[in-house]
């Protein structure tokens, strides 16, 4: 990290695009050391105290100089990623990575060149290739059209706020662009010597290959919550951030919260550089997640049925809405990443009007005030009402057809998902997995911190499952 740190500043203050940088590969190789170094760590440990996957990704004994070496310079993730464990590079060197479950239908078995372990992957490879060419060229066609130079230049401010608002937008998707493409042609080379294997669908019997998977643009593109953007966007480096950071500076019997998230974020701007841009963004991010997480709990609820399983018809309205909102809100955000000095991140911030900031501190002026007990008091009494109804049809009806109880709010209500926070499940069944996830998290930061807490399970889970929630099962 240190020495990371010293090239990052000399790339900072020589400001020379034509020479060579190293970063980016000094980059992945912290995400390889630290997580090696935790890794072993974890190996030291007794196994009862361990989560679960610190016990899939423990090193009881060091690997070989060879291996070792190999691991941190393979060469296909080098320069751009993705990083991954060591467990799975010893797994793939070992090829157990293949082995087909005992059981397992031959037909099912994925397709292998006589007496080779790795299945044939040159089909999925060339596919990621192609498309991580076809990123790159939009992105040299795109970036022609907009680029940093349009938006500080003085012809920016000919156009109205709401044009502004779509370059600053069309901006940063060409720059993404960019990473979709580098993005996909290294996933492809890692398919390619069988390392992106992740086993084979049980419901369509196609092999999997989306194991390194770094980035999903469609997700990105169309993610109607914080949750589901950051979630979608470099998904080995938020794994790397959620095993390694969040879930390790969590204090002893604490649960991670906003300081964890906000630790998160610094490290992860620490960890690209010391442009300013970097922190502008990765702050005001950490406060978006947290903004996002309050109208997802006190907001939402109202376009959902008092027992939150279907939509009202006014849901597509707030869908759409909380789309704009979202992407609109990340283009604001992710533009200092982009132009990287304060000076410049200072000054297209001010030619949109702050409006994210302004928003953000609205919104979180309002969730502070007396409007999130109206808000929590409106929805009881409705969920209640709904409740009184559905007790005066209960005798008509066989138990198993009654509705669930409605959801009744406390004012301390909080759910929040690891390092992205603030999104919302698209259904009921994964707020339900979210919920126990976060408990899975919660136990797992403790057992790391010495703690002597086990998961709870039967009544105790489905307790601490509704206490989540905010509402009964």
């Amino acid at each position: 990290m240190g020495h990371m740190s010293i090239s990052h500043i000399y790339r900072q203050f020589a400001n020379a695009p034509d020479k060579v940088d190293i970063t980016g590969a000094q980059m992945v190789l912290v995400m390889k050391l630290t997580g090696f170094c935790w890794n072993v760590y974890d190996g030291r440990l007794r196994q009862e105290d361990l989560a679960d996957f610190q016990k899939e990704r423990a090193l009881l004994q060091l690997p070989s100089l060879m291996d070792f070496a190999g691991y941190v310079l393979f060469f296909p993730s080098l320069f751009a990623g993705p990083s991954f464990d060591f467990v799975d590079y010893r797994r793939w060197i070992e090829t157990t990575m293949f082995e087909v479950p005992p059981g397992t239908d031959p037909k099912m078995a994925p397709r292998t060149r006589k007496q080779r372990k790795i299945p044939q992957s040159s089909t999925p490879a060339t596919i990621k290739a192609v498309v991580g060419l076809i990123w790159i060229f939009l992105f040299l066609k795109f970036s022609a059209w907009y680029n940093t130079d349009l938006v500080i230049g003085n012809d920016y401010m000919r156009y109205g706020f709401l044009r502004r608002v779509w370059i600053l937008e069309m901006l940063g998707f060409s720059t993404r662009m960019k990473y979709y493409g580098v993005w996909y042609l290294t996933e492809g080379a890692c398919i390619l010597t069988g390392l992106g294997y992740k086993g084979v669908d049980p419901k369509t019997g196609r092999v999997q290959w989306n194991r390194l998977e770094n980035v999903n643009p469609w997700g990105i593109e169309t993610a109607q919550n914080t949750r589901a953007y950051l979630e979608n966007w470099n998904k080995n480096t938020n794994n790397w951030l959620r095993n390694y950071m969040y879930l390790r500076v969590t204090p002893k019997g604490k649960k991670p919260g906003f300081r964890a998230s906000l630790a998160t974020f610094a490290t992860s701007a620490f960890w690209h550089g010391f442009y300013p841009g970097y922190y502008l963004s990765f702050v005001l991010a950490a406060f978006l997640q947290t903004v996002a997480k309050n109208f997802r709990r006190f907001v939402r609820p109202f376009f959902l049925t008092p027992d939150s399983q279907r939509p009202t018809e006014y849901k597509i309205y707030y869908d759409i809405l909380s789309f704009l909102v979202t992407q609109a809100a990340f283009c604001f955000t992710t533009a200092p990443f982009v132009l990287l000095s304060l000076p410049s991140s200072l000054l297209i911030w001010s030619r949109v009007y702050f409006y994210t900031l302004i928003g953000t501190a609205a919104s979180m002026a309002f969730f502070a005030s007396p409007a999130k007990p109206w808000l929590i008091k409106q929805l009881n009494a409705r969920n209640k009402a709904a409740k009184a109804g559905q007790q005066q049809e209960q005798p008509q009806k066989p138990l198993q057809q009654q509705q669930r109880q409605p959801p009744t709010l406390s004012r301390d209500s909080t759910f929040e998902d690891p390092i992205m926070g603030g999104g919302l499940p698209s259904d009921p069944s994964r707020e339900l997995d979210s919920a126990v996830q976060e408990i899975k998290n919660e136990v797992d930061a403790m057992r790391q911190r010495g703690a002597s807490v086990s998961m709870p399970m039967g009544q105790d889970m489905k307790a601490a499952v509704e206490d989540k929630l905010g509402r009964k099962l």
